[in-house]
């Protein structure tokens, strides 16, 4: 049995990770062997292999990349994890675009995942899209996405500004999967504070899910108490094209603004609550991080924002307030795939 030539490392992440699947398209391509695995530390009977790559999207995943570095100091680790290496597998490949994907390293998975758009039209502080992708362009038709054959009908787009292609190329894009039956997943969220009323129509009509394709479900964030008013509209304007409250779960970042107090938290958190939304906090930097009380409740004082994060993920919100929060009552929590940033591509 020949060694293996190439050993792929999903550090985190919970959906595939399509960095991961070029390489192993391309190193297969190229006549070499290849492993995936999710481990950090070398396995007993590893072989040496001629190249390994590491893939991280979350910074607090810092730990296990250390491992992993300790573990293979030649390793290659790309993804956002880490902000100042942002090097695509274009960029290692020596390729301009690269659009192909080996699925056979994740023989559960029988969705299809990928991009109709890269980059995005705003430059939020907290993100790499911009940097990373540029300008948005559109890349794929659905038909270039979906595996075809008799894998189910069912696509996880990971674009960050599906409405920020051309207006030709996203309502072609929607006709696509309104004429082909298909069912999307727009899991890394729709930019809401853009949403044009014909953009809200538009979708409306579009059988869009959750990550498991079983509930109506439609992404997208508020991530700072200044954009209310934009937010607001855009709520309505999904609202009135028929696409409910109920049906939004909204990626609320916190700890990035350094005025954020628990009390404007709290205060995104209940009006999205009280309109029927679901909020899903996206922690910036320390889980450990607290916040001052900005007049809450002392009780919370020394509360951190991965205790507020779990409360809110696990709804608990629903049957405890925030300070009688036991975060150990249930163990350990388990996040599911719809997460903003969980791409490493």
């Amino acid at each position: 049995m020949r060694s293996a030539a190439v050993r792929l490392t999903q550090i985190d992440g919970k959906l595939p990770n399509l960095a991961l699947m070029k390489l192993a398209h391309w190193h297969k391509s190229l006549g070499d062997d290849v492993v995936f695995t999710k481990h950090v530390e070398r396995g007993l009977y590893e072989p040496e292999y001629k190249t390994v790559y590491g893939s991280a999207i979350f910074s607090y995943s810092a730990d296990r990349v250390a491992v992993f570095k300790e573990q293979f100091p030649n390793a290659i680790v790309g993804g956002t994890w880490n902000l100042s290496n942002l090097s695509t597998v274009e960029q290692m490949i020596g390729q301009e675009e690269y659009e192909h994907y080996d699925y056979s390293i994740y023989a559960a998975f029988d969705a299809s995942i990928g991009f109709t758009q890269r980059g995005c039209r705003l430059k939020c502080g907290f993100c790499v899209v911009p940097k990373k992708e540029g300008k948005p362009r559109s890349v794929n038709t659905i038909y270039e996405i979906w595996r075809g054959g008799t894998y189910p009908k069912h696509l996880h787009l990971l674009d960050n500004d599906f409405f920020g292609q051309p207006e030709d190329q996203w309502r072609a894009r929607l006709n696509e999967i309104l004429d082909g039956g298909f069912k999307v997943c727009l899991n890394q969220g729709i930019n809401i504070r853009l949403i044009t009323e014909a953009a809200a129509r538009a979708i409306a009509q579009v059988p869009y899910y959750d990550d498991s394709f079983r509930a109506r479900r439609l992404y997208t964030a508020w991530d700072n108490l200044k954009d209310e008013k934009i937010f607001m509209r855009g709520v309505e304007r999904l609202d009135g094209a028929g696409v409910p409250p109920s049906h939004l779960l909204v990626y609320m970042l916190v700890g990035f603004d350094e005025s954020e107090t628990w009390e404007r938290l709290f205060y995104r958190f209940n009006k999205m609550v009280s309109l029927g939304i679901r909020p899903y906090p996206m922690i910036f930097g320390s889980r450990a991080k607290t916040l001052p009380l900005g007049g809450m409740n002392a009780a919370i004082a020394g509360r951190t924002l991965g205790e507020f994060q779990r409360w809110v993920i696990r709804k608990a919100y629903r049957f405890v307030p925030f300070e009688e929060y036991d975060v150990n009552a249930r163990g350990r929590l388990t996040i599911g795939q719809g997460n903003l940033f969980e791409v490493a591509a």
